[in-house]
């Protein structure tokens, strides 16, 4: 099966011993996911929270997808921050337009509507924010948490071997049927042109998903000054700049989380990034960077080396 989703396309292989009509139902997964936590959507959930409603009720999607960003943010240590929207927005990233000028002083005004200790999940399922003007964005957590439910739906319908493969971020469950192997997915090379993809290496995956953040293509200049602004942000200092770490690979037990912990990475830059994947057993990661010398260097977690295939 392919089509659209999340502002990007799918493609879904699966096994089932009977007829079965997925479309439907995968629909109804987007359509949900989004009405939940689009920030494209006017009337979605998140767009009316990000407008200064503390009257929404949010549903179970807003409310898994919040609590696993609180943890992954206490994590690492506020690198991962979906309450950067107003930077993301600002720097022409997000579904407003850039900002002309971000100097130290607008960046200082920006910073005070960032940070998750600043919001709140209450008793009653409301989101409490110390400011109106705090702006959610869970652009890198919400595709994989939607992934994820996808690949429930699939389950719930007694379909036990599938891979799913949404933007460029996978989740595998069983083996591939035809073949009688395990699924096996490509790690894309940094320098791979976005009409003529090229694989740097290939991993089989079982039971679990896989996601990247780069920045070697996600980046915007601004065409008055010609500053170039890259899509990682870092919530710690505002900027949208380039930390050593040029491309992560994550495989995790869940999308949400393989998705996450990527463009955490991102942000940590490399010598955190290792830190934290030292406390993260279930977490294997590709990281590629530029050293002292400004040379491109690959790092793998010993699980990842593991799973190279030749």
């Amino acid at each position: 099966m392919e089509g659209k989703a999340f502002g990007t396309t799918y493609h879904i292989q699966y096994f089932s011993q009977e007829g079965f009509d997925a479309q439907e139902g995968i629909d109804s997964v987007v359509e949900a996911v989004n009405h939940s936590v689009s920030t494209y959507i006017p009337n979605s959930d998140i767009s009316k929270i990000n407008r200064g409603d503390s009257t929404v009720v949010i549903d179970q999607t807003f409310r898994e997808v919040f609590v696993l960003s609180e943890k992954i943010h206490k994590q690492t240590q506020g690198y991962f921050d979906p309450t950067i929207g107003v930077l993301r927005n600002a720097y022409g990233f997000g579904d407003a337009k850039p900002l002309q000028e971000i100097d130290s002083t607008t960046l200082d005004s920006l910073m005070q509507f960032v940070g998750f200790d600043k919001v709140t999940l209450t008793s009653e399922n409301t989101i409490q924010k110390t400011h109106p003007q705090i702006y959610f964005d869970f652009n890198a957590i919400a595709k994989g948490y939607g992934i994820d439910l996808l690949g429930s739906y699939l389950e719930k319908n007694q379909i036990t071997n599938y891979l799913i493969e949404l933007g460029g971020e996978i989740l595998a469950k069983g083996i591939n049927v035809e073949k009688q192997k395990p699924w096996v997915v490509g790690i894309e090379s940094v320098n791979s042109e976005i009409n003529n993809r090229n694989v740097a290496e290939t991993v089989p995956l079982k039971n679990e998903a896989m996601a990247s953040s780069g920045n070697y293509r996600k980046f915007r200049i601004d065409s008055l000054t010609g500053k170039k602004y890259v899509h990682t942000i870092n919530p710690i200092t505002g900027k949208a700049q380039q930390s050593n770490v040029t491309s992560a690979t994550v495989i995790a037990p869940t999308c949400a989380e393989a998705d996450a912990y990527a463009t955490s990475f991102m942000a940590l830059g490399l010598e955190k990034a290792k830190k934290l994947l030292q406390t993260l057993p279930k977490v294997e990661a590709y990281l590629t960077y530029t050293d002292s010398l400004n040379q491109h260097k690959e790092y793998l977690t010993e699980g990842m080396k593991a799973r190279i295939q030749d």
